[in-house]
């Protein structure tokens, strides 16, 4: 048998359980800090003494989901959205869709089709970084000059550069 990944839980889970077939805990305290009800406990025990240690471990981890939404389906709203609507965000694609070509789709679920499709970037791939002004050498040295003529003193003097 090779190695079996487990989540956190389901390791806790098999280090209770065994303290109770080891005699160390009963099924009631073993119920209380797994959060479960005894019956559950006791099921639980009896698929660790049938099946071994893996069998706490739930059986459709790896296996896609039943709710999911069919490839063609995929295929066919991020070949529309390519052609139709490439400069759309996922809100506008999905409402267009939905609208002109009868394909209900959510947003989010059209934002992570575009994502992997390379449609879309998130605003934090979109962000642009602006290269820092480098220090000067001298408090002062950046000196800002005002070149154009104004008249600063009314009218007493005539326009005068500020400089």
């Amino acid at each position: 048998m090779g190695l079996i990944a487990m989540s956190e839980r389901d390791l806790q889970r098999i280090e209770v359980l065994s303290k109770v077939v080891d005699g160390r805990m009963t099924i009631v305290s073993a119920a209380h800090v797994l959060g479960l009800s005894t019956r559950q406990v006791r099921r639980l025990l009896e698929r660790i003494r049938t099946d071994g240690a893996a069998s706490i471990r739930h059986k459709a981890i790896g296996r896609p989901s039943n709710n999911r939404i069919s490839d063609g389906v995929r295929d066919y709203a991020v070949a529309v959205v390519r052609e139709r609507y490439a400069d759309f965000g996922p809100t506008l694609a999905a409402e267009k869709l939905a609208e002109r070509d009868g394909l209900t789709v959510s947003r989010e679920t059209l934002r992570k089709w575009m994502s992997k499709a390379g449609l879309w970037l998130s605003r934090k791939q979109r962000r642009s970084f602006h290269q820092p002004r480098l220090r000067r050498e001298a408090y002062g040295e950046l000196v800002q000059i005002d070149g154009s003529e104004h008249r600063w003193l009314s009218n007493r003097i005539p326009s005068v550069k500020l400089v």
